[in-house]
Formats: C-alpha cells, sequence, structure tokens
C-alpha cells in the first residue's frame, strides 16, 4: 500500500503513540509543534520532518505564518491529511484545511468541537439538556439571562481546554465587573448556569459515522474544582452496562450524531444533577482526552486510542476496513497531582492494583486496574490521602490578563 504523508499539529508534547503507529503503518509523519518542545522526548524515529512555530503566548501561533510555511511545504510534498493532537490546535488544523483544501473537518464543524458556545447552540438545537446559557455580547440580553436564572453562573471561555478560565460568579452585582473586567476579550465568552453535581467522561472511537467504542468514567474530583483550588484529580471507569454506562452511552450518542463527527476520536463530558438527577451535556471535542485519561482507558479495556485512532485514519487514506479489537473490562482508576519533588518515590504506593506509575516531573501519577470495582476507589481512596499529606503542591489557578 502507498505510503500516505500525514503532517500532525501540536503546541503540546503528546501523541507519542499515534505518531509511533501511523510510522510502523508504513506512512510519512510530519510534524509541526512549538519551538519550546524541541527538546521533549518525540518519537524521532517515526518523524520524517519537524517544523517549529515561536509561541506568541502558550499555544498561540501566528496564524498567517502557519499558512505560509505549509505552502513552502506544499511545494515538495503531497499532503494526505492534517492531524491535530491537542485540543488548541483544532483551529490550526481546520484552517489549514480550508485553506489548502485537505479533506478532513473545516472551520464550520470544528467549532462544535471547540468553541462551548456554539456547543451550547447546537446542543439546544438538537433537543439536548445542556445549562442554560447566554451568549455576552449584548448587554440586554445578559442582564435577561441574569433575571431568568438564578445565580450561581460560571462565566467561561469559549476555546480553552479543560477548566481553564472559568469564573464562578456568584450574584448580579460580581456579574457586571467580572464582564468588564475582559475589555476587548469579551466576545470569547459565555455566561451558563452553574449545576452542581457528578461529572462524567464518555471517550469514543468513531469510524464511519458509526460508534465503535467507548468508556465511562467518573470524574472523582471535578477538573474545574482542580484548576480553581488545587488538590488531587481522580477518575474511575464506570461497570459496563450499569444504569449510568447506559444513560451515558445514549447520551453520548446523541450528541456524536448530532454534532457531525464522522471519524476519528472524541472526549465528551455531563454532569448529573444533584438538584434533579438529570444528565446535562457539558461539552465535547475531536481529540483524544488529556490528563492522562487514554492511560486509564487502556488500563480498563486494551484499547489504546492514540494507537486506534491512527488505525482509523490510515484506513481512511488506504480506503480499508477499519476493524477493532474487542475490549477486555477491567475496572480502572486514574490519579494525578502536582507532586514538589521533581521526580516522585513511589514506594508508598506500591500494590498488586498498579498498572503503572506515571513517569511526570513534578507529579505523582498512578493508574490502578482490577476486576473488583470496590478495590479502584480503595486504592485511589489511600493514594489521595498519602500524596495530601505528604506530596502535594498547589499552586494558584491560571488566570487570563485582562485587556
Amino acid at each position: 500500500m502507498k505510503e500516505k504523508t500525514i503532517v500532525c499539529i501540536s503546541c503540546y508534547y503528546k501523541g507519542y503513540d499515534f505518531m509511533d503507529e501511523m510510522h510502523q503503518l508504513g506512512n510519512k509523519v510530519i510534524l509541526i509543534t512549538s519551538e519550546n518542545f524541541k527538546d521533549k522526548n518525540w518519537p524521532w524515529f517515526a518523524i520524517s520532518e519537524v517544523y517549529y512555530m515561536q509561541e506568541l503566548e502558550p499555544s498561540v501561533w501566528n496564524l498567517d505564518h502557519l499558512i505560509e510555511g505549509f505552502s513552502f511545504l506544499l511545494r515538495t510534498h503531497k499532503i494526505d491529511a492534517v492531524i491535530t493532537l491537542d485540543d488548541y490546535d483544532v483551529e490550526k488544523a481546520a484552517l489549514v484545511r480550508e485553506t489548502f483544501r485537505i479533506p478532513g473537518m473545516g472551520q464550520t464543524t470544528h467549532r462544535y468541537f471547540r468553541d462551548k458556545l456554539a456547543m451550547r447552540q447546537m446542543a439546544k438545537d438538537s433537543g439536548i439538556d445542556a445549562p442554560q446559557f447566554s451568549s455576552i455580547f449584548n448587554d440586554e440580553k445578559v442582564n435577561e439571562f441574569a433575571d431568568q436564572n438564578p445565580a450561581p453562573w460560571v462565566l467561561k471561555p469559549r476555546s480553552e481546554a479543560s477548566a481553564t478560565g472559568i469564573v464562578k460568579i456568584k450574584s448580579k452585582g460580581e456579574l457586571w465587573p467580572a464582564i468588564e473586567k475582559l475589555g476587548a476579550e469579551r466576545h470569547k465568552f459565555l455566561l451558563e448556569s452553574f449545576k452542581p453535581g457528578d461529572v462524567f467522561h464518555v471517550d469514543s472511537l468513531i469510524y464511519d459515522k458509526e460508534i465503535l467504542f467507548i468508556s465511562a468514567s467518573q470524574y472523582l474530583s471535578p477538573p474545574m474544582e482542580i484548576s480553581h483550588e488545587g488538590g488531587v484529580f481522580r477518575t474511575k471507569t464506570l461497570p459496563l452496562y450499569s444504569e449510568e454506562y447506559r444513560a451515558l452511552e445514549k447520551a453520548n450518542s446523541n450528541i456524536l450524531k448530532s454534532f457531525g463527527l464522522v471519524n476519528g476520536v472524541s472526549h465528551t463530558e455531563f454532569i448529573r444533577s444533584k438538584e434533579n438527577g438529570k444528565w446535562y451535556f457539558l461539552e465535547t471535542s475531536s481529540r483524544v482526552g488529556g490528563a492522562h485519561i487514554p492511560d486509564l482507558v487502556e488500563a480498563s479495556t486494551g484499547i489504546n486510542l492514540w494507537r486506534e485512532w491512527a488505525r482509523i485514519e490510515d484506513a481512511l487514506l488506504k480506503n480499508t476496513k477499519y476493524e477493532i479489537k474487542k475490549s477486555t473490562g477491567f475496572a480502572a482508576g486514574l490519579i494525578v497531582a502536582l507532586g514538589k519533588e521533581k521526580v516522585p518515590n513511589y514506594e508508598k504506593f506500591h500494590c498488586d492494583e498498579v498498572e503503572k506509575f506515571l513517569q511526570l516531573d513534578y507529579h505523582i501519577g498512578i493508574v490502578y486496574k482490577s476486576d473488583i470495582k470496590e478495590k479502584i476507589q480503595e486504592k485511589l481512596d489511600e493514594a489521595a490521602l498519602i500524596i495530601t499529606q505528604e506530596y502535594l503542591n498547589i499552586l494558584p489557578p491560571k488566570t487570563k490578563p485582562s485587556s
């Protein structure tokens, strides 16, 4: 089968397994990344060429320079696909595809998987339950929303990853100062009702509009809480065909079909309201989940999301049939926390349930696996206690500067 040329765009260090798998499948991989990641342990054996972009600020490149550079690349290369490895790069890849007419997700569809305002509007138009929301372009509309939907609310960036940049607003008296602080950046935010509840995530593989695989899990420490207060990030897989699993499977299917994801991978989040027990859509994406969630999924199911995504893309490029192997059904758990030492000492965490210790500078990271789901909760609780008492380092949340 003829070699295909794939350009991977990433402003973060990730996607090692994806590029390795693409290489093993007989393809040429070109990487475009931020210059401050040039010394990272990329799979150099799998990368034919690499090009570096200067960051204007974290994750932000000069898009005119990206397009200009890509145009020169096309003079000597026939590019078959452009793949984004991180959430922050979805817009970059969509712009490149649209500009040079390369197949794949364009700028209109990508907004449903990146722009939270577009997500909310599509969910509303599709009859999918989601928190009440409003754009904040117009003063009158903001006041109407605040009068009709009781506080608390969250003011959140439309295009940030995870819980970065979200501000909780407790009253109308806090609302307008928070909005005015945004200055010229105001149009990049939205306002929505804050719904306390348990947060879940569903990680999926999609081929030819069919969802071939999902893994459903529950955050034990919601990302927003960790982003704002620091602490220990934990998540665990749900038992197959449990009531929660079935509800999430259905909700996830509704989202991906309504939003138009045809092929690839997705990470989607939902919240189960403490007030009424209803499931609400929070956000989705057309990428592999962050925070080492792929390690959790692989421990539970034996499915490596990065490698399977590569196999899907390879099948599409070469017009061959993609088939996924049968998954396993172990219970798994993941715990990650910011540590005080660059190289963590895992001696106190050794047990039969450890699947792997994550090698992360200044972080503690552990993946657990067991055929007994109660064991996972037990080990996550034990590890959280030890980390909190002896290892945890807490930094203030990152905030975007006002204009």
